[in-house]
């Protein structure tokens, strides 16, 4: 289905019910601004997809008849949801009230009607399956979890992932686990040394948005690490074990652990992938970790500039000097390095943060960028890190664009890819 016109706004009724309005065209919005969206720009919401309304916020449309751009007056503004694998061009335009909530830790991506079908401006910018939500079949995932804590009913980190991660709070990695395959999640650190503005796992309680799940509140051994870990490498297909899992600190706290785990792990077999997904706040530890074994790092960042990253990282004895270096030493061991990239349209695609990640990419030798959306309320996001005029803005596919021109080698996706991928083999796209 080609559109030939702009699609049209949608609202909420406060009642959990949306409607399109036909008398205005949705538009985007980037930094603080909203903008026509080109037609293209816009796709079918994928499966997995979810509509939501914005409490207190009106949407912003471009009226039918004047061309001209106005509130909508119907009801709440409505954004998406759009699942992993997809990243987001533009956010929801809408207009704030001063007595509306903060919004929760989601991403906020516009979404339109048209022809009878949903629609969102986003792009796919990964092939890989492994947290499609109709790979997922719960009665298969309930029975992987009993089996998995029948067979360790003494390993609180299993316990762990499955009563917590996957029945809980369903999340993909933990479910694919209980499923026997590909990337399994090994949580490792109660603690952290940043304090994360949109912290998913650990908010004060002054605050006024509220984490999406619980921290994991012990320090697991390295024999709990390997008993359950050593079979998924030699078992599952394109096994990857994962540290640094959103229900943690960071895993870098406890890298003595990780490494002693990683020995052992490659005592056992040499199959599979040893990533970690990190602040990168310590290169000293990832180097030890590489000696141990480490195959690939993923390093967060919501942007290649430092005086954007420190306001919302708000690191403990560390700066973001150490974050880049993290990548080199990944890299200067031969490791996979990539960098997990909070989008923001009208952040991640002005000019200079253009300049900046070209740069990152070259002095990091950087693998991989993962285009992820930045699960958190633009607004307050902005006010927070004090930024009131991003400046100019490429648009984040033209920005993509630039960036696969100059460094065709720089792969880009949303998960970190399994051993087969690193070897060279990076077209295997789909994870079967």
């Amino acid at each position: 289905m080609i559109m030939i016109e702009s699609p049209f706004l949608l609202y909420s009724d406060g009642a959990g019910n949306i409607f399109e309005d036909t008398s205005l065209y949705a538009v985007g919005r980037a930094g603080w601004d909203a903008y026509p969206v080109p037609v293209e720009d816009w796709i079918p919401l994928p499966e997995g997809g979810n509509l939501y309304e914005l409490p207190g916020r009106r949407g912003i449309g471009i009226d039918v008849k004047t061309g001209e751009m106005r509130l909508c007056e119907k009801g709440w503004a409505v954004a998406a949801f759009i699942p992993p694998a997809h990243t987001g061009l533009f956010l929801a335009a809408y207009e704030t009230a001063p007595d509306a909530p903060t919004l929760p830790l989601f991403c906020y991506t516009a979404a339109a009607w048209y022809n009878d079908t949903f629609y969102v401006t986003a792009v796919r910018i990964e092939q890989d399956i492994r947290q499609e939500c109709a790979g997922y079949d719960q009665d298969k995932v309930n029975a992987g979890t009993r089996q998995l804590l029948e067979a360790y009913p003494h390993n609180r980190l299993v316990k762990h992932l499955m009563d917590n991660c996957c029945q809980t709070y369903q999340c993909p990695a933990a479910r694919n686990f209980a499923l026997g395959r590909w990337e399994c999640p090994v949580p490792a650190s109660p603690a952290c040394n940043a304090n994360c503005l949109g912290c998913i796992s650990f908010q004060p309680e002054e605050e006024t948005i509220v984490s999406t799940q619980d921290r994991l509140t012990f320090k697991p051994s390295p024999e709990e690490i390997v008993e359950f870990t050593v079979p998924h490498l030699m078992n599952a297909p394109y096994p990857i074990v994962s540290f640094g899992q959103g229900c943690e600190g960071e895993p870098l706290l406890m890298w003595p652990t990780i490494r002693d785990s990683i020995i052992e792990m490659r005592k056992h077999t040499p199959k599979g992938s040893i990533n970690i997904n990190t602040n990168g706040s310590n290169p000293a530890a990832v180097k030890a970790l590489c000696e141990a074994g480490l195959d690939s790092i993923r390093v967060s960042t919501n942007s290649a500039q430092k005086h954007i990253y420190t306001p919302y990282y708000r690191p403990n004895n560390y700066q973001f000097e150490d974050i880049i270096e993290s990548l080199k030493v990944v890299r200067s061991f031969g490791g996979w390095a990539s960098i997990n990239y909070f989008v923001f349209p009208g952040m991640t695609d002005t000019v200079e943060e253009y300049e900046a990640l070209r740069k990152l990419i070259k002095e990091t030798d950087l693998t991989m960028i993962q285009w992820r959306n930045f699960n958190i309320d633009p607004d307050w996001y902005l006010a927070q890190i004090g930024v009131t005029e991003p400046g100019e803005c490429l648009g984040i596919k033209q920005m993509m664009e630039l960036i696969r021109e100059e460094f065709p080698n720089v792969k880009f996706g949303y998960f970190n890819p399994p051993i087969e991928r690193i070897k060279g083999n990076y077209a295997l796209d789909f994870a079967h």
